[in-house]
């Protein structure tokens, strides 16, 4: 608990709360009355008074810092308005009883005085969190888990190289930051978990903040539970269990991004809670003070995972209930309400999109040059990175002729990890398919994932038959009618009304081979900008993207995303579907040349014997895609992506498993010997922390069926924060816990900490209600509170046996690993040595 200043009270008469409630003169009684209390002071607050008594030897220090006298006898107080004189000088009064008064007057406060106090339990917490996350910290010395992603990512803001991830930018950032710190050069492949780090590599500084942010989620845990409203022994029950628990000291000390996004979370919970212990005085420095701090929270926490918007809808909650009640408040005005309703709108929404946009507006500026994600994305978001396609286009022509030479990308389709481009090469379609349907047996058309010679085409005029650029150049808009020849085999995209060989329902797409047959050719294709309805607007290399609608047939040109069997060397099938409205119908020029040259056979050649068509605009001339146009397409590759994580692997598990922790994740074992790091938290809390759901929704439904009846175990104080603490964080368990059962990604354990913070604040809450509302007899609560005290014991033991698996630093037997395996279902690793 937090210590106190004031000295131990000899009076046996005096109340153990006196050093809180000091009486003034005007409130002195007869010292002979039981429980008064004796000592009083001078006139003014507790913290600024000017003047004190004293009694026996006992000295004490005025708010001002000032020593005053002391009283000779306990049993008598005097008067104190017959102890000054008027102006203040010190004065000496006969013997009361006996007993000589000793007086110093007034002493004149210093200028600059500070008084402080030192809450011992919260000091404590912070310092061994500090140890059991900062201890031996550079060890293992070799890569563990998701260090090989987080620190590539931080290897390539070292570089300033673009990178893409599924998590929002913050804890990258972060660590980043301590790559800085540690003067690394970011020169590490971080190619699989087991690596060993070379000297170049600083892991500590590496580690550093996800251990500082991990540690410092311990007295945030304590003052979280403290502005609940509950005592300091539950802060420090709170604190303790966060502190003992393993899976938390596991994921702060190494190179993830779970600890930066607990701390956000809980951060903003206090932020919160600290802002409406200030309702009675709205509008107030603090006031505005703690709201802007619990945005800018909230902003941060979606900025590490965009798990971080779990909290976003329960703070919303939390506000609009606020609300919802200031609308039923007769005594505030509309003026009064709308201030409230602006104040939190600003600072609860606008703020934190702006931090959100800034963050990411960091990340663009910082990894700004090209690298090996850069396919990831559109070709016109790569033309803003340095190098990479950017080199390549920067000088080609921008407007789209007839006669040029185009490569045409499929602008959001990420097939196998990868882009891919219109492509065609020798080969033709199977006389028959694999379920015994008849082909065309023309010539194949792919989605290649590489760049390749056979990716280029010429765009046709279908009225000439020259396949040269005109000077001036003869450019196409919205609308127009073309053909597009393929490059090195001289012949037209075509399709018909003939099933495509892996999407039957869809139309087959080929480069047309005359067999003299009755198939004519059908290789019309009319060019619609998506972008754009303007018949007059212009298609535009990188910037316009285009549906190409098969003239006969109505029916667009689509990659499907389904894999070729051999006999089309596994590239992607391309299809031509009536449904022209979808994504994966949208294409965009790439790489764009202008030339004279009326030979297929030169398409897609860089020797300077092109005789180029003269031009003015170059893509030099034209504006990149600006910051917003970025931010959105990479919000969307995240999100999509994200919900494309569905690898199986070993260690995955449903959220079903939990709550009682039924499997863990191995994240690190020791080449030589059975020493590992297994992500797994501690059984103890784990497990309580179900019966505290349990335990509090069996006691809300009791509460309620007896104030039904009129029988009230709780005054109104703690009523409400009973009902609180199950809004808030029995709903941020609920909210953080229960969508993961609506997500098809591949899931983890560590996806539950964040509702496992919940969970060990509600489990410590739950002790002081069972202890104060529902034990009514001391020798129960003793009881109770011995059974606690044991049960704290198991969680610091249950915390010690699990250790090697948290630090990774012991040589276990394989008879140790078997006695660590509590469940059957727990996949420790045990090697043949």
């Amino acid at each position: 608990m937090p210590s106190h200043h004031h000295k131990k009270n000899k009076d046996p008469h005096r109340r153990k709360d006196s050093h809180r409630h000091h009486a003034t003169p005007k409130q002195q009684q007869d010292p002979t009355d039981e429980g008064t209390p004796a000592v009083t002071e001078g006139p003014g607050s507790d913290d600024n008074s000017s003047m004190s008594v004293e009694r026996e030897d006992t000295s004490s220090i005025s708010g001002n810092g000032s020593e005053v006298g002391s009283v000779g006898s306990r049993d008598q107080i005097p008067d104190l308005s017959q102890c000054c004189s008027n102006d203040g000088a010190s004065a000496v009064e006969p013997n009361l009883d006996g007993a000589e008064v000793k007086w110093v007057g007034p002493v004149r406060a210093p200028l600059l005085s500070i008084k402080t106090e030192l809450n011992i339990p919260l000091l404590l917490l912070t310092v061994v969190a500090m140890a059991t996350r900062m201890w031996r910290l550079e060890y293992p010395n070799s890569v563990v888990f998701d260090e090989m992603h987080f620190g590539r990512f931080a290897s390539m803001y070292i570089r300033r190289t673009f990178f893409f991830d599924v998590h929002p930018p913050l804890g990258k950032l972060i660590i980043a930051f301590g790559a800085y710190l540690g003067d690394f050069s970011g020169n590490f492949t971080w190619e699989r978990i087991g690596t060993d780090y070379p000297s170049a590599v600083p892991v500590w500084y590496l580690r550093l903040f996800p251990a500082l942010f991990g540690s410092l989620l311990v007295p945030l845990t304590y003052q979280t539970t403290v502005e609940l409203g509950y005592n300091h022994w539950t802060a420090t029950l709170a604190g303790g269990m966060v502190l003992f628990e393993n899976s938390l000291v596991t994921q702060s000390r190494f190179l993830l991004i779970d600890s930066f996004l607990l701390f956000f979370i809980l951060a903003t919970l206090l932020c919160l809670l600290k802002f409406w212990r200030l309702k009675q005085s709205p509008f107030s420095p603090w006031w505005w003070a703690w709201l802007a701090g619990t945005g800018a929270m909230l902003a941060c926490a979606c900025s590490v995972k965009y798990v971080g918007v779990f909290t976003v809808l329960l703070v919303g909650g939390m506000i609009f209930h606020e609300l919802w009640k200031l609308v039923g408040d007769k005594r505030l005005s509309v003026h009064d309400l709308t201030s409230h309703f602006l104040a939190r709108a600003g600072l609860l929404a606008v703020l934190p999109v702006l931090l959100y946009l800034l963050l990411f507006h960091l990340h663009l500026e910082l990894a700004n040059r090209s690298g090996p994600h850069d396919e990831m994305m559109t070709s016109a978001f790569q033309a803003t990175l340095e190098g990479g396609l950017s080199r390549i286009t920067k000088s080609q022509p921008v407007s789209i002729a007839y006669g040029s030479q185009i490569t045409l990308r499929h602008t959001h389709g990420m097939f196998l990890g990868r882009p891919c481009w219109l492509h065609s090469h020798l080969s033709t379609y199977p006389v028959r398919y694999h379920d015994n349907r008849g082909s065309s047996a023309q010539q194949q058309v792919t989605c290649y994932s590489f760049k390749d010679i056979n990716n280029w085409w010429i765009v046709k005029d279908p009225g000439r038959t020259t396949l040269y650029v005109d000077d001036p150049p003869k450019l196409i808009h919205h609308g127009d009618i073309i053909q597009l020849v393929h490059g090195t085999s001289s012949r037209a995209l075509n399709s018909h009304n003939v099933a495509a060989p892996l999407s039957p329902y869809s139309q087959e797409v080929t480069c047309y081979i005359d067999y003299n047959i009755s198939l004519p050719a059908q290789n019309l294709w009319r060019v619609e900008l998506v972008d754009s309805a303007d018949e007059g607007d212009t298609w535009k290399s990188i910037q316009s993207h285009i549906r190409l609608v098969h003239v006969n047939t109505s029916a667009a040109l689509k990659v499907s995303g389904l894999q070729l069997p051999d006999w089309g060397f596994h590239q992607l099938e391309v299809v031509s579907d009536r449904v022209i409205q979808q994504e994966p119908t949208i294409w965009n020029v790439e790489e764009h040349k202008y030339t004279q040259v009326d030979q297929a056979d030169v398409v897609g050649n860089n020797e300077e014997t092109f005789n180029q068509a003269t031009y003015e605009d170059t893509m030099d001339d034209q504006p990149l895609m600006g910051f917003l146009g970025r931010f959105a397409e990479l919000q969307w590759k995240m999100l999509s992506t994200n919900k494309e994580l569905q690898q199986e692997h070993k260690y995955s598990s449903s959220p079903a498993e939990w709550p009682l922790m039924e499997r863990g994740v191995a994240y690190w074992l020791h080449p030589r010997t059975n020493a590992q790091i297994h992500f797994m938290g501690n059984p103890v809390v784990w497990w309580s922390g179900v019966v505290g759901i349990l335990g509090y929704l069996a006691l809300l439904g009791v509460f309620l069926v007896r104030r039904r009846r009129a029988c009230f175990d709780m005054d109104d104080e703690s009523w409400q924060r009973y009902i609180l603490t199950g809004e808030l964080v029995l709903g941020g368990w609920v909210l953080h816990y229960v969508p993961f059962f609506l997500m098809e990604r591949t899931l983890f354990l560590h996806h539950y900490l964040p509702a496992l913070v919940f969970k060990i604040l509600l489990l410590a809450v739950m002790v002081e209600n069972i202890h104060t509302h529902v034990l009514r007899w001391p020798i129960h609560r003793n009881v109770f509170s011995a059974l606690c005290a044991v049960w704290v014991t198991c969680i610091y033991f249950t915390y010690r046996k699990f250790a090697p698996l948290t630090y990774g630093n012991s040589d276990l037997s394989a008879d140790e690993v078997t006695d660590l395996k509590w469940l059957e279902s727990w996949d420790l690793l045990i090697q043949v040595l």
